[in-house]
């Protein structure tokens, strides 16, 4: 008996033992200090119960809460919500921290912590390896005692409107090995201090205002793999000792004013796969030691610099290229001859902008999209140019807005070379022999002859356009052209080049599409759309599309080939792709597209927040910022990048028109796009014209370049936003407004818009503390003068002037201290502005409702 009581003792003691890391990982706090600590904390920053809930074990039942020893060792709160007592009142308020002599790591990423870093931050909290504080409203200066975090090796404090110069104590975080600082508002320079950081790996203080050179010392940052110091306003030459980061794998220095020569000491950087450099000052030519053999390049940017001479060889051969865009500089010589890889492909290629010549050679095959623009290629476009190749302003045989003669032939013959005529007869050589003497008075009479018949065809032409323009003037609408309807005409017909269906995707057939759709069942239905209706199905091989149904009985056949037209020659990141088509059917055609799983924008604005919670949890602002920009990005692209320009809402509805008033039209659609996205009022694009019109009335008056706090009595009320946040809302609010604009001869080009948007800060801001201009830089502010000219150029447009008495009710007092005098174009310039008694015009016309969900899909992948 004895000995069977000493095997269960031992079979027990085996389970202990085999068992005691799951009994360890029950955790309960040891300290009640820290325990009191947690709930001060719960308080101070109102965290829900739903998250840590009172009476629960906090290591064990508290989210985000890690333990270890009995001591609180992790706190995520990252992307929490306040309570509703909470959020009235919402502060830094985290002094419980210093308490948690053990804390390893602090995520509050994307928690609203209005307020400033304290300066017991970095003296109480020495045990600390990650501090994530992005996107948490933070302002004021980063305290130098953050430099006693000696244990610390991730810091990101990315997305808040910090400000003041970067304390050079940080260079004393050796542990460091991310540190991002990005998207603030920093000022001064780069510490040199920054050289001592050797374990760093990824360094990103992009989106500031620093100013001076890049230190060499950073050259000595031998693990560094990311390095971003792009939007700032550095100057002087890249240092040489770059060149020393063996690891570095992406490099982005754009808009800056870096200048000098690109040295060819960065051959070193053997390991590099992005390259951004554009939008500086770069002169001179690109050392070819620069893109060695075998070479990691995938992104190459040297777009808007200065650059001369020929383009490197080896930068058109690279077998992983996907990117290269060197527009807007001005390379020049001929497209090499070189052979290719078959395997060797690259998605798109920019050389607008340039001097490049010649005929175009093979070396474009490897590219699925070329711009070409703005050069002096000659000769006929050969087959293995992608048929959405931009191809205006050069000197190419039967193509379109090209150069003219003159222009091309003395650009040739600067360079010794003889220009081909655009393929035609050269008819400028003298005649032969000397009959000049002899023919004189013929020439006198001939010309006289043919000029009174040329005076009478010019009146019969006169008459003429004046009997239509009559005509039309009886028929136009009395609020004046360009604000009712889109012109509806006659659709136009058919491409007369015959569509090359192999390059439209694949061909399915109609019994693959009801199988994917279970016989276009109902529960696989979208939406009814006004050229076909859409579904939603998977293919055999597990891919999501949607395929859309086009009833040859109630859709003119134009509109369906207009469609697979449009496709054939343009292909954007932006654009729904076209996967293939089925046209077996004589009464139905099919259409079949990549499926996006985000939807469109009024999908997605709200989303439950899970199936047992029936709250709704809104789109944060980034992500409202990022689907408008994504947007505007296909829109310019079809706008400005295509030839002729395709406006977007009449590519499917068939309308005619000038392009510009089309165009504009698209502009004014997006506006209202913009305006739900600040406002949060989905549905308003497809409402009535009355609805919409009240709508207008009611909103755009809060919405002033003079006043910031006026657009938040239209704000979203489910956005979190802090003060620097808010700006951002304050410039998109502005650029829907100008889209808006009555007049559509007055709204910016989408080009602009794009620019705008992704500068919103300096859409706002000021240049300095002391200035009454709005900001903005005199080499690129053509967007910032388009926008803003809308604003100065039509009275019908609703604006607050600060002080005004007509301002609307409750409006608060914070004022924007910039003006409008030294902005733009000059237009309604000077102190128009500042009269408290200008003339507010109720007169709002909306353009007809229409469904923008395909606008708002453009942006949402």
């Amino acid at each position: 008996m004895l000995d069977q009581r000493i095997v269960v003792a031992f079979a027990f003691l085996l389970f202990i033992l085999k068992f005691q890391p799951a009994f360890q990982q029950v955790e309960t706090l040891s300290s009640p200090a820290e325990r009191a600590a947690l709930f001060e904390l719960r308080s101070s920053l109102g965290i829900r119960s739903k998250e840590w809930p009172r009476k629960a074990n906090p290591c064990l039942n508290w989210r985000g809460i890690a333990c270890q020893n009995g001591s609180v060792s992790g706190i995520n709160i990252s992307g929490f919500r306040r309570t509703r007592l909470g959020s009235q009142n919402p502060q830094f308020s985290v002094d419980a921290l210093a308490n948690l002599t053990r804390l390893t790591t602090f995520n509050a990423s994307r928690f609203f912590l209005p307020g400033s870093i304290p300066d017991w931050f970095g003296q109480s909290l020495g045990s600390l390896q990650l501090l994530d504080l992005r996107f948490c409203a933070i302002r004021n200066a980063i305290p130098a005692t953050m430099g006693n975090l000696t244990n610390i090796t991730s810091l990101y404090l990315s997305g808040n409107n910090l400000t003041g110069e970067i304390p050079s104590s940080l260079g004393q975080l050796v542990l460091l090995s991310v540190l991002d600082l990005s998207q603030n508002s920093l000022t001064g320079f780069i510490p040199e201090s920054f050289a001592s950081l050797g374990n760093l790996t990824r360094l990103d203080i992009s989106s500031n205002f620093l100013a001076g050179s890049i230190p060499s010392g950073i050259g000595m940052l031998s693990k560094l793999q990311y390095l971003n110091l792009s939007s700032n306003q550095l100057s002087s030459p890249i240092p040489a000792q770059l060149g020393d980061l063996g690891k570095l794998v992406d490099l982005d220095l754009s808009f800056n004013s870096l200048s000098g020569s690109v040295p060819a000491d960065l051959r070193g950087l053997r390991n590099l796969r992005t390259m951004l450099i554009g939008n500086n000052e770069f002169i001179g030519s690109l050392p070819v030691s620069l893109f060695p053999s075998p070479s990691q390049l995938q992104l190459v940017i040297l777009k808007d610099n200065r650059f001369t001479g020929e383009v490197p060889d080896a930068l058109w051969t690279m077998p992983g290229l996907r990117l290269l865009d060197i527009s807007g500089n001005n390379f020049s010589g001929f497209l090499p001859n070189t052979t290719l890889n078959a395997n060797a492909t690259t998605v798109a290629l920019n050389l607008s902008g340039n001097s490049f010549y010649g005929i175009l050679k093979p070396i474009l095959r490897r590219f699925s999209f070329v711009d070409l623009s703005g050069n002096y290629f000659e000769g006929k476009v050969p087959y293995y140019v992608p048929n959405n190749a931009s191809l205006v302003s050069n000197c190419l045989q039967n193509v379109s807005n090209q150069r003219s003669l003159q222009e091309c032939q003395s650009f040739y013959a600067d360079r010794g070379l003889i220009f081909d005529n655009f393929g035609l007869p050269n008819s400028t050589q003298p005649p032969a022999g000397d009959t000049k003497g002899k023919s004189n008075k013929k020439v006198i009479i001939l010309a006289s002859v043919l000029g009174g018949v040329g005076l009478i065809a010019l009146l019969t032409l006169i008459v003429v356009l004046l009997l239509i323009c009559i005509r039309r003037r009886g028929t136009t609408s009395q609020r004046g052209v360009g604000v009712g309807p889109v012109p509806a005409g006659t659709s136009p017909p058919p491409p007369e080049v015959s569509i090359n269906f192999s390059s439209l995707g694949d061909t399915f057939t109609y019994q693959q599409l009801l199988q994917a759709t279970a016989d276009f069942s109902d529960a696989n239905l979208i939406k009814h759309g006004h050229s076909g209706d859409l579904y939603k199905g998977v293919l055999e091989n597990g891919i999501s599309i949607v395929i859309k149904r086009i009833d040859m009985q109630s859709i003119k056949k134009e509109a369906y080939l207009m469609e697979l037209d449009f496709f054939s020659k343009v292909s954007h990141p932006r654009l729904v792709p076209l996967l293939g088509h089925c046209l077996e059917n004589e009464n139905e055609k099919f259409l079949v597209y990549k499926y996006m799983p985000n939807g469109d924008l009024s999908g997605s604005l709200y989303r439950k927040t899970s199936l047992e919670d029936d709250s709704l949890q809104s789109l944060d602002w980034i992500t409202r910022l990022k689907i408008a920009i994504g947007a505007a990005e296909g829109l310019s692209c079809l706008h400005h990048e295509c030839t002729p320009p395709i406006v977007h809402r009449s590519s499917e509805q068939g309308t005619s028109g000038p392009v510009t008033a089309i165009c504009a039209y698209d502009v004014y659609c997006f506006g209202k796009v913009l305006l739900e996205l600040v406002t949060g009022k989905l549905g308003m694009s497809a409402c009535s014209e009355a609805q919409l019109k009240e709508w207008l009335e009611q909103t755009l008056p809060y919405i002033s370049i003079y006043d910031k706090e006026l657009v938040t009595k239209i704000v979203d009320p489910s956005l979190i936003i802090d003060e620097d946040l808010l700006e951002e809302v304050w410039a998109m609010a502005i650029v829907a407004k100008s889209c808006l604009n009555p007049k559509p001869s007055k709204r910016p080009l989408m080009r602009y818009i794009l620019k705008a948007l992704e500068n919103p800060l300096k859409v706002v801001r000021e240049e300095n503390s002391s200035s009454a201009r709005l900001r903005t830089t005199s080499s690129r502010g053509s967007w910032n003068a388009a926008i803003f000219g809308s604003w100065r150029s039509s009275s019908d447009v609703v604006v607050i002037a600060a002080g005004s008495s007509t301002r609307p009710e409750g409006g608060g007092s914070f004022k924007h201290s910039g003006t409008s005098n030294s902005q733009g174009s000059g237009q309604n310039g000077g102190g128009e502005h500042s009269s408290s008694h200008r003339r507010q015009s109720r007169e709002i016309f909306p353009e007809p409702s229409t469904d923008v969900q395909d606008v708002e899909r453009l942006g949402q992948e």
